[in-house]
């Protein structure tokens, strides 16, 4: 099955996709500024509004958006759009707070008046579909941000000592006022912010590797905010709203994307009752330019672990907060905000480019999955994605890094199981217009082999029934009676790729240093049991099956490369960019010895007397390989050594198996043609296939079942008082023994259905598994001491079916 025009889901390191140039056919620009505002001001301050005049209407307008940066929206557009009122209530209520307090002594939670009606901005726009994937190391030079001319800024020349110690006698007197002042007088504006925070008011900054932002003088004014008294930190919140509520007139200058990454990393968002403030800050950083997030992306690289995180959590946080509130009332009505969650989601994918930037990154990619997302209705938000791919509606599938792996496998199954219905339908239909009777085999998968030719007959019965890979898969084993209930399932697997995976079969290649398989690069006349093997990875996907193979990460990055099959057979599928650290992971010594060559400080052509020209044994015989044409005349020298490694390691890991690894590309997107895979990183896809190396055997313990014994009973005591003091290694092979696999499912322990059962031998024989059924069977072993040296006995010395 091949699927056509593929929605480009976000990558890890890429921006989503956004207005300006290069903007896709169908994407529409919202050319107008700003919404008149609401003829409802909100309730019983309407008349109040009203005596204000029109300078105070025109405080309240919100900071037009040019129509080159209009941002995508409309989404989570699941009521028709509304018109909202101003900040003006919120002004006039903090302002009205402020002169009722007469206390600056004491540090008191803030407290921040609910609003309920909040003005809509312009959409922000965006392509689902989009064909290509924009990088952020390689933004064309025309989406380079125009420098513009900064505006002039006031002197500041308050010092972290000087703040602090002002801070230390407002503490001690009980006088907060110079701390009051020095708040205030910041956060009054994007000009004030610059004053107090850039590094060198004389100096522009203009280049994403130095945003010049004081950071250390950032972080110290904002760990003292939280302790400061109310109405200190309700000062910030106003100057927050002034600078929002200024007019924009062009493209933001440096100054103004400064301010918006300072203003991020305000601790007060944390707070629900800053909320609709944070989101209109949010929304006009995601309105922003492509060339402008450009910038955003490689500062926030630069910003320390704890507090990316904590930006990062504070994010994911409003999201979840605004879909499932714990009192609604402190929020607008969600018709009313439908650009919330949007405008998060997008500031949220510049976090997770800029992680993606840095290597090692500074979060796990596991932090921005946000699990609210577990309990909506993730289908829904999967067709959407799919059947409004050029329009304006939101979907969280548009931005995959936010959904969890267990969200993803859901989503998957589901496609799968659809898919899996649809062709069932059809064949039943199929037989009824021919007028045969149905049968119920029909419906299923049925694959039918002999022990003793277990591979020759997989590979035949998966050629000849193409057509129905889709279908829920039963295994029988010929001249063997019984049903399969998933055991028989499992025991396929588990033979065929014990059987395929075997050094003395040749397909593949075991790394003792590295642990893993790789593709045998020997040439063949026929790659179909390459396909086979990439097939019953798709089928273990489709049929929640954990397999126990090693391949490294690349194999999955190659496996995504093309997520989606093309639909022009001359197309190269598996190839994509290798570094010399994919090598480390497959052939670490090998890799070293290359990067040894890199660094060599001596004559490389004249000590290494190398060319441009590779060497392997095929079947006993050497046969060379040029890495470039005349590569053998070519030597390695000091100034192309680098493009000597590349090129070596491209042709390990890409050229040099090329046929069999597009045989097992083929074969896996078989089974899993779905736009569903363009939802997954690599590792992801690893994690559906092998299962997660995280063991928690704590889970384990409080979902097992018991046949026979009672979780009281003493034996089961002494068994997991051994099993929980294990070393992870003993783990892992207590996993394998009973399982097959020292991996857990994505679903976690509970999906394992971990039984044991009474086994009412001698207790001088070792504990039986059933690896097929998850099942243990354990002796009712006299003592801890007799278990758990039985148990280590029959864990460390089984391989597969029986003792070594």
């Amino acid at each position: 099955m091949s699927l056509q025009s593929p929605p480009a889901a976000t990558a890890a390191a890429d921006l989503p996709p956004g207005p300006g140039p290069g903007l896709p056919p169908g994407a529409e620009l919202n050319q107008g500024g700003v919404a008149p505002p609401s003829a409802e001001e909100g309730g019983e301050d309407e008349e109040e509004e009203e005596e204000e005049g029109e300078k105070e209407k025109e405080r309240e307008k919100l900071p037009p958006i040019p129509s080159a940066s209009s941002a995508a929206a409309g989404g989570l557009e699941r009521g028709a759009k509304n018109q909202f009122s101003t900040f003006s209530n919120f002004i006039t209520t903090i302002n009205q707070k402020k002169e009722g307090i007469g206390n600056r002594n004491s540090p008191t939670q803030l407290v921040i008046p609910n609003i309920k009606n909040v003005r809509d901005l312009p959409p922000i726009c965006l392509d689902v579909r989009q064909k290509q994937r924009i990088s952020i190391d390689t933004l064309p030079q025309e989406l380079k941000a125009p420098i513009l001319p900064e505006p002039s800024l006031p002197i500041r020349t308050k010092t972290v000592k000087d703040f602090q110690d002002d801070v230390e006698k407002a503490k001690s007197s009980g006088d907060w006022k110079a701390v009051h002042d020095f708040y205030s007088t910041t956060f009054d504006s994007f000009l004030e912010i610059n004053a107090a925070f850039k590094k060198d008011t004389n100096s522009p900054f203009n280049t994403i590797e130095d945003s010049g932002i004081n950071a250390k003088f950032v972080n110290v004014v904002y760990d003292a905010l939280l302790n400061t008294p109310q109405d200190v930190q309700k000062s910030v919140l106003k100057g927050i709203i002034n600078g929002l509520l200024q007019e924009w007139k062009g493209p933001r200058t440096k100054d103004d994307l400064r301010a918006y990454c300072i203003l991020l990393q305000n601790p007060q968002f944390s707070n629900t009752s800053t909320y609709v403030i944070y989101a209109h800050l949010l929304r006009q950083i995601a309105a922003l330019t492509e060339a402008d997030h450009h910038f955003l992306v490689h500062w926030s690289k630069k910003i320390s672990q704890r507090r990316f995180k904590q930006l990062v959590d504070r994010l994911l946080q409003f999201i979840s907060l605004r879909l499932f509130p714990a009192k609604p009332e402190e929020f607008p009505p969600m018709v009313k905000c439908t650009w919330w969650i949007p405008s998060a989601t997008k500031v949220l994918a510049l976090f997770n480019a800029a992680n993606s930037l840095v290597s090692p990154p500074l979060i796990s990619y596991t932090d921005f999955y946000n699990s609210t997302l577990d309990h909506i209705d993730l289908m829904e938000e999967y067709h959407n994605w799919q059947c409004y791919g050029n329009s304006h509606r939101f979907s969280f599938c548009q931005y995959p890094f936010i959904i969890s792996i267990a969200a993803k496998k859901v989503i998957i199954q589901r496609d799968s199981e659809q898919q899996m219905i649809s062709i069932a339908r059809q064949s039943l239909v199929d037989k009824v217009s021919r007028r045969q009777k149905p049968d119920m085999n029909m419906l299923f998968l049925n694959v039918k082999v002999r022990r003793t030719h277990l591979v020759s007959d997989s590979l035949d019965e998966l050629a000849r029934k193409r057509g129905d890979l889709k279908k829920k898969l039963k295994v029988t084993f010929v001249g063997e009676a019984g049903l399969d209930m998933g055991g028989l399932t499992k025991e396929w697997f588990l033979l065929l790729i014990r059987q395929i995976f075997h050094p003395d079969y040749g397909m593949f290649a075991y790394h003792k240093d590295s642990h893993c398989h790789w593709f045998s690069s020997f040439k063949c006349d026929n790659y179909s049991e390459f396909r086979l093997v990439g097939a019953l990875m798709g089928l273990a996907v489709y049929n929640s099956i954990t397999l126990d193979i090693r391949f490294p990460p690349c194999c999955y990055k190659k496996l995504l490369s093309p997520p989606i099959v093309p639909c022009d057979h001359n197309t190269l599928v598996g190839i994509c960019d290798v570094t010399l650290d994919d090598l480390f992971q497959i052939m670490p010594e090998l890799a070293h010895g290359l990067s040894e060559l890199l660094s060599y400080e001596g004559n490389v052509e004249e000590d290494f007397y190398s060319t441009f020209q590779v060497f392997q044994e095929e079947f006993g015989v050497i046969k060379s390989y040029n890495l470039k044409p005349n590569g053998d005349k070519i030597p390695v020298t000091n100034q192309n050594r680098k493009e000597y490694v590349q090129l070596y390691v491209d042709f390990l890991l890409n050229k040099s198996i090329y046929k069999q690894f597009a045989a097992f590309y083929y074969g896996f997107h078989s089974v899993c043609a779905s736009y569903a895979l363009l939802l997954l990183r690599p590792e992801e896809v690893e994690i559906l296939v092998c299962g997660s190396p995280e063991l928690d055997m704590s889970a384990l313990q409080r979902s097992t079942q018991y046949e026979g014994y009672q979780k009281t009973d003493l034996t089961i005591r002494y068994f997991w008082d051994v099993v929980l003091g294990f070393s992870l290694d003993l783990q892992k092979k207590l996993l394998h023994f009973a399982t097959g696999s020292d991996r857990v499912p994505v679903g976690g322990m509970a999906d394992l259905n971990f039984k044991i059962s009474k086994s009412e031998t001698s207790t001088n024989w070792l504990p039986v598994a059933h690896t097929c059924f998850n099942q243990l069977c354990l002796p009712p072993y006299k003592n801890k001491k007799e278990l758990k040296q039985k148990l280590i006995i029959g864990i460390s010395n089984a391989e597969g079916f029986g003792l070594e």
